[in-house]
This record gives C-alpha cells, structure tokens and sequence, in this order.
C-alpha cells in the first residue's frame, strides 16, 4: 500500500485529499504545518507528499527544502498563488508538481499516481557514466560534475540533462521531453519545461549554451566546441 503526507492547514482540504485518497487505496497521513511535516519524514517513508505552500509555523517550500536534506520522497505542492515566480521557486527547490487551487480531485489523484509510478519504477542502464563537454554524470549515483566539480540538480534537472545528452543532435519538443521527464499522463502546460530548462542552464554556467532554443519547436543539446 501506498502511503501519502498531506500538508495543509485547511481541514477541508486535508478531508476532501483524504477521501478521494482512501477511495484509491492509499495510506494517508496528515498535518496541519510545514514543520510537523518534516519530522513525520524524518522517521517516516511516504511515496509522495501532497504539500501546501502557506501554514503556520513552516512554508511548503522551507519545509520542501528541508526533508529534501535526509530523503528523496517526491512533493506535489498545493497553492491558491498560481504565480510563474511560486512555480519557478518550487521547481528550483526541487518539486516535482505544481497544483492551484481549487483543484479537481480527480485530477489531483491522477497526477499523484504519476508521479508515485515514476519514482518506483528503476530503470537500468548498461553504462554509469556518460559526457558531453565538460558535463559528466554518474548515472548510478546521479551526480553531475561540471569540469570535474560535483553540482546540485533537481530530480527534473537531472532527468532533462540526461535525456538531453542521450539525444544530442536531436531537436526535442516540449512534449517529447515531459513525456521522457514526467511521464506520458502528465497533466501540466509544458512551459513547465521552459522553467525548468531556465534554471538548468544557470547550474551549467559556461556550459549553459550547449542547450539550444529553436522557436516554435523545442530544444537541442549541441556538445561541439
């Protein structure tokens, strides 16, 4: 069985998660803050964790940031601010979806089963190290090194280098890539590709450029000097 955190300081909305939750078999555990959040996680595992920016005490992302300190459990962020500043700060602090209220529940509890199917599923490579430029990643520990220093990415950083570079040469859509990245029942716009391969390319400093624009289709990651 699944196990699901919700946190939110709004008893209706915890009810209304819970009930459509339940209904698909989930385990769900709720709380009213952001801090009280972080120590269910700290001595708890959760699948996924359905977390609401304003309460009390902790925000979502301070407490988003925090457990992302100790453990990997993947966080899709509630908000009533459907602002492209709160989603871009989200994704930054490595969310892995964005919802505004209100919300269907429907919708809500599809795109928590995408991401709980992404997350468990492991997929495999034959080799533990591919590069491009002065980019090298580990597959296997999913680090990335920048000229042989190690830099911080997100899940979704990670994922769009990766495929980025095992598709050099190719001119990839915005749906190409959320289908590699998200999955293929991804609910989201795809400007959440273009925020994401933003901040991207700000951790790739001087290598920033291998990912190119073209307009009206989509990107292209290019490694010749």
């Amino acid at each position: 069985m699944y196990r699901i955190l919700i946190a939110d300081d709004e008893p209706d909305i915890i009810q209304l998660i819970k009930r459509y939750a339940e209904r698909e078999g989930y385990d769900v555990t709720s709380v009213e803050d952001g801090s009280q959040a972080v120590e269910l996680c700290r001595n708890n595992d959760y699948d996924v964790i359905v977390m609401d920016i304003m309460m009390p005490d902790m925000d979502g992302f301070t407490a988003c940031k925090k457990i992302r300190e100790f453990k990997d459990i993947p966080v899709l962020m509630l908000s009533a601010r459907g602002t492209e500043y709160d989603k871009l700060f989200g994704f930054e602090v490595g969310i892995d979806d964005y919802v505004t209220k209100p919300f269907s529940p429907k919708e809500l509890m599809a795109r928590i089963k995408v991401i709980i199917n992404r997350h468990s599923v492991s997929k495999p490579r034959e080799i533990n190290r591919i590069k491009a430029k002065g980019i090298e990643i580990d597959t296997l520990g999913h680090n990335v090194y920048i000229d042989g220093v190690k830099t911080e990415l997100t899940a979704k950083e990670y994922g769009i280098l990766v495929h980025f570079i095992e598709n050099k040469g190719i001119v990839l859509s915005r749906d190409k890539i959320l289908n590699a990245v998200w999955g293929y029942e991804y609910f989201g716009d795809d400007r959440t590709v273009d925020w994401q391969i933003k901040l991207l390319r700000n951790k790739l400093g001087k290598y920033r450029d291998a990912i190119h624009t073209i307009r009206g289709v989509g990107y292209k990651f290019e490694d010749q000097t």
